[in-house]
Parts: structure tokens; sequence; C-alpha cells
């Protein structure tokens, strides 16, 4: 199981994100669970972005719902690590 590392950037989009709907929380919540277990499942629609964001990753919780990431490797302990930049509407993160 891979460890989720939420940056300052992730966490104020989160709270600005979610006060539009309370829904997206826990769409937020579940999507991160998946992540945690499988990044690449079906069900997220994770795909690699290209031009000002290449090298980061994408994946969908919802509609119009992305959050953005990269994959790291934590040197001290060599496990994998989800480190989240961004969530918001397709137009706000992309």
């Amino acid at each position: 199981m891979r460890k989720i590392v939420l940056t300052e950037k992730f966490k104020r989009s989160f709270r600005k994100f979610v006060k539009r709907d309370s829904k997206l929380q826990n769409r937020i919540a579940t999507a991160l669970i998946q992540m945690q277990q499988d990044v690449f499942t079906g069900s997220l629609s994770t795909h690699k972005l290209t031009g000002k964001l290449q090298g980061l990753y994408a994946c969908s919780c919802g509609y119009d719902c992305r959050i953005i990431f990269s994959l790291e490797k934590d040197l001290s302990t060599e496990d994998d690590v989800i480190l989240l930049l961004d969530v918001g509407s397709h137009e706000e993160v992309y």
C-alpha cells in the first residue's frame, strides 16, 4: 500500500473546492482510498499529463473533479509515495 502525502497547495485547494459542494469531500476520500490500494484502477481513470504538467498524473474522482499528483519514492524507506499536488475541477487544475 502506498503512502499518501498532502502538499499545502493540495490542502488549500481541497478546502476551497469542498466548500462549494460538501458531497465532493466523500468522493475525494473514496478516491484517495482507491489510490492507496491501486493508483491505476480503472475507476480512477489515472493518466499521465503532458505540456506544462508533464511528469505528473491526474485521476478522476467524479464528473468534474480531478486530483493532480506525482508518484515518488521515499529514499529513507524505499516506500512508494503518492504526493498530492492539487484538486479541483478540470478547468482549475489544468
